[in-house]
């Protein structure tokens, strides 16, 4: 079985990228429009600034020339997530704990799809959320299996 563009690239880019002190959030291989876009999420506890993106491009672009890994033209995006950092890997929940996230789900739970609130633990098998309904602080349960995607949530409240 072959791997896919996203594979091959998070297998270039993590040494890389541990070798600066930083975590590879996500790699992206996406169409828009007409162009591909080749997009690599670096992140550390500091935050990331435009010389660290541009470190990681520059020498993530030298494997990637000398590999040629991808058949078509393609644009390289180097960036830090954001403030809504998509949730992943394991890791990513656990260091999530205690702070407010949004989920979407493939079905429904309870007729709901979309939640926002504060997780309060993860395992492999489910995360709970503290969920605030107006005034009133209410749990919900919601199996890994059926998150479709997660991420940090920004709050004004």
């Amino acid at each position: 079985m072959s791997k896919t563009v996203t594979e091959l690239v998070t297998e270039f880019a993590k040494p890389i990228v541990e070798e600066l002190g930083l975590e590879l959030v996500d790699v992206e291989y996406v169409k828009e429009g007409k162009d591909w876009f080749l997009r690599v999420f670096i992140d550390s506890e500091t935050g990331i600034d435009l010389e660290q993106c541009g470190a990681v491009s520059e020498r993530l672009s030298e494997v990637l020339d000398e590999k040629d890994p991808i058949e078509n033209l393609y644009f390289l995006d180097v960036s830090s997530p954001g403030a809504e950092r998509p949730l992943k890997k394991e890791e990513d929940f656990v260091k999530a704990i205690g702070k407010y996230i949004a989920i979407k789900t493939y079905e429904p739970i309870q007729d709901e799809k979309n939640f926002e609130g504060k997780l309060l633990s993860y395992s492999s098998e489910e995360v709970v959320l503290e969920l605030t309904i107006k005034t009133r602080k209410k749990q919900i349960t919601i199996p890994t299996q059926k998150i479709a995607s997660a991420r940090l949530a920004v709050t004004f409240f």
